[in-house]
């Protein structure tokens, strides 16, 4: 019956808006190597969700700074990552590569450097952000996440009203904040029922809980589905509505959770009793 939903789109991009990835002057490689690395390097972050471009940095862009030095018969690449004020927030070496092999500054030899650099700036990157959002006091590391609750829609008998309750005093429980307002709401939960008649005087009901952030984008749902006997939720929820507030909240939380901790999209299974994402 319970499906914990998590799309689990990475929530905890890199602080900045856009990271400029500088051509670099000081990397032991001509103009041109040096300007095909830069690109090589953005598209690379590119695919790691991050908003990178290769060029001279605009005002309010966050900078990838490019080195290397020679060590034994290697060269080891360094990323430097500054904010918009140009103050240093990290720093890590890639991987070596043979010094003649970075010398000759082919193309296909610069594209494997990029290729390994973008996973490591970006975890770099994360890295960055889950140290600012432990100094912001106000960052949802460091307090309960406001959740509002929406619209239940499509419950028979008094489903719409026992859910609501009961899913608020379970969020509550797992120290949550939970509002009506969409005032400054971090995440907004609504659920959607449908009741399905099957033979043999059963009903099929199926519950999703969809969890979208204050902005509007949908950030993963609960789906729960189970048998019933007809008629059984006409009038009362009752100790029904306790168990399903149970495992939605708990499912809730998890998705909260999942963003984050900036996981990746997952792949899992769909059948019931396991995780489903949605595309």
């Amino acid at each position: 019956m319970y499906n914990p939903g998590a799309t689990a789109r990475r929530l905890s991009h890199p602080p900045p808006p856009r990271l400029a990835v500088v051509p670099p002057t000081s990397a032991l490689l001509t103009d041109d190597a040096g300007a095909t690395l830069s690109t090589a390097i953005a598209a690379a972050l590119v695919e790691e969700t991050v908003p990178a471009i290769s060029g001279t940095s605009r005002t309010g862009d966050w900078r990838l700074l490019v080195t290397a030095e020679t060590r034994g018969t290697d060269v080891v690449p360094s990323y430097t990552v500054q904010n918009a004020a140009g103050a240093t927030q990290g720093t890590i070496d890639g991987t070596p590569v043979a010094a003649s092999a970075w010398a000759a500054g082919d193309p296909s030899t610069l594209k494997q450097v990029a290729t390994s650099a973008g996973p490591a700036v970006a975890a770099l990157l994360t890295r960055i952000e889950a140290a600012i959002q432990r100094d912001d006091p106000n960052s949802l590391v460091n307090r309960p996440a406001r959740i509002q609750l929406g619209a239940i829609t499509g419950a028979p008998g008094d489903g719409s009203i026992s859910l609501a309750r009961q899913l608020r005093l379970e969020l509550t429980k797992l120290g949550e904040t939970v509002q009506d307002s969409a005032n400054d709401a971090d995440f907004v939960v609504t659920c959607k029922i449908n009741a399905v008649p099957e033979a043999a005087n059963t009903t099929r009901i199926e519950i999703q809980w969809i969890v979208n952030d204050g902005a509007g984008p949908e950030r993963g749902r609960i789906v729960q589905i189970n048998e019933i006997p007809s008629g059984t939720l006409d009038h009362y929820w009752g100790d029904v509505a306790v168990v399903v507030t149970q495992q939605a909240a708990g499912g809730i939380r998890e998705v909260i959770v999942n963003q984050l901790a900036g996981h990746p999209e997952r792949k899992v299974g769909s059948s019931a009793g396991q995780p489903h994402d949605t595309p």
